[in-house]
């Protein structure tokens, strides 16, 4: 046998970004470079004994390969999700974004946080999703997106496949992973993690201050209220990180520690390059958080097609977004989770 065959077909595997593309190329490799070497067998019983033998000894690393995160799971449910169109506050689509969250989630511990803002446009009902898994250790870990779409874009098909709907697409597939987690042994293995869906992140009229994350500051303010802030050992944000080709910059606003832990995420799976080579002070849904001292981070990627044209556009569509890049962000998202549990 070729001396260096298992080499080869390891570092196979590892390149592999599935176990389908795994068992071609390794096909390619006994088709066409070892079955011609043992014709005594006959052409067919060599390929079938030498995959076989390759099977059993590199079996153990084909289950790595399949440890990745779904990221087209997390493909499909943005897809699914933007294809209910613009999902501004106050019109049709949002009540179809609801809904849709409502349905999918209807058989996990989900809450919808209820609540009126006052905007620019008058008093808006919002509406937070809040998914909870439970764990074994005292405290919670929160993830956050935001899943509405820009109210001053209502009139353009605005439907933020990267801004709302990939990361909601990403959070809903994490939900899946924790679900499989929670099946047998009913708790995660560390603190609990809760997914929220934060409404009303966009400005109404103009971002400021006031007029912008509704969502996220209510929440952290009724939060604060009944003492739950003070069992977050962390909060992550999501957003915009769908983008093919993705260059998350380092925010300044955030936690340092938990900057760190993500970016020691990323490494264990050689993603340092998608991570932190600029940096840049970001206005988002953590900074309510931020702010009433919780650790917090913005994970978020706002170099959004060629001098971030896509952004708040109508180009923003599912195909300026990729299953690899979503693959990315749940690597090292459920890698940050495990970090944080081990603090």
């Amino acid at each position: 046998m070729d001396s260096g065959f298992l080499t080869r077909a390891s570092a196979g595997i590892l390149r592999a970004s599935s176990f389908e593309r795994f068992l071609l190329e390794m096909w390619e490799t006994v088709n066409h470079r070892l079955a011609p070497r043992v014709p005594f067998l006959g052409t067919g019983r060599a390929r079938t004994l030498l995959f076989l033998v390759a099977w059993i000894l590199l079996a153990p690393l084909t289950v790595r390969a399949q440890a990745h995160f779904d990221g087209a799971k997390a493909y499909e449910y943005a897809r699914e999700f933007a294809a209910i169109g613009p999902r501004w506050p106050t019109g049709p689509g949002h009540a179809k974004a609801e809904q849709f969250l409502r349905s999918h989630f209807a058989h996990d511990s989900c809450e919808e946080d209820t609540f009126t803002a006052d905007t620019p446009i008058g008093a808006v009902p919002m509406r937070n999703f809040i998914v909870r898994f439970k764990g074994s250790r005292n405290g919670i870990i929160v993830l956050g997106t935001h899943y509405e779409t820009n109210y001053p874009l209502r009139n353009i098909n605005f439907v933020g496949a990267n801004d709302g709907a990939s990361t909601t697409g990403l959070l809903m597939a994490i939900a899946d992973r924790l679900r499989e987690q929670t099946a047998h042994r009913k708790l995660l293995d560390g603190y609990s993690v809760w997914l929220v869906f934060f409404d009303g992140e966009e400005a109404i009229q103009t971002w400021s201050d006031s007029d912008s994350t509704y969502g996220s500051r209510h929440l952290a303010a009724r939060w604060g209220r009944d003492g739950t802030l003070s069992r977050i050992k962390a909060f992550l944000l999501a957003d915009m990180i769908g983008d093919k080709n993705l260059d998350i910059q380092r925010e300044t606003n955030s936690t340092p520690w938990l900057i760190e832990l993500v970016a020691q995420a990323a490494k264990k799976f050689g993603d340092e390059r998608y991570f932190f080579q600029t940096e840049m002070a970001v206005s988002d849904d953590h900074l309510a958080f931020v702010q009433r001292g919780v650790p917090s981070i913005d994970v978020i990627d706002l170099d959004y097609g060629p001098d971030n044209s896509y952004h708040h556009t109508a180009q923003d569509t599912m195909d300026k977004i990729s299953a690899h890049s979503l693959t990315i962000d749940g690597d090292v998202f459920l890698e940050t989770i495990r970090l944080i549990d081990q603090r």
